[in-house]
């Protein structure tokens, strides 16, 4: 494994332990050159899941990439980033539990959506508004007065 602060190939495993879900191994390590630490994760390998698109394109599902939209969606929000990754193990674990192989996008949507709904509600209508397309105030305001009558 090379570091990833000075691109030595030679580290020791200083700890060891499963992620929360069970479907990896978190490891620390730190690099015999630098003494650096950093952490590594080591996953079963699965077969990719699929996303279809609105436009019925298909792609991998990546899970750094919706990671980033739910950072953009919680920006300057008191959301840790460990909250994030855990939405994100959760919403791709629970599609291979079902063994599906293909998902649409609104199905990942809307599950991201209710976690979000129960963590802040700047973050849920955040992402609403990308995920669902919104093209005017009215549709904001509606989305918030229905988040309010759900509180």
């Amino acid at each position: 494994m090379k570091c990833p602060y000075c691109g030595f190939e030679e580290d020791k495993v200083i700890d060891s332990r499963p992620t929360e879900e069970g479907y990896a191994i978190r490891r620390r390590r730190e690099c015999i050159h630098c003494l650096k630490r950093f952490t590594t994760y080591e996953n079963i390998e699965r077969k990719p899941l699929m996303v279809i698109k609105r436009d019925r394109s298909r792609q991998v599902f990546d899970s750094s990439k919706l990671l980033n939209r739910l950072l953009i969606a919680c920006a300057k929000r008191p959301i840790p980033i460990a909250t994030l990754e855990q939405i994100v193990e959760e919403v791709e674990n629970s599609f291979l539990k079902e063994h599906l192989r293909e998902i649409t996008s609104t199905a990942i949507g809307d599950m991201v959506l209710a976690k979000l709904k129960d963590i802040d509600d700047v973050a849920y209508v955040r992402f609403a508004s990308v995920y669902r397309d919104f093209d005017d105030v009215d549709t904001f305001v509606k989305e918030i007065k229905n988040l309010k009558k759900l509180r």
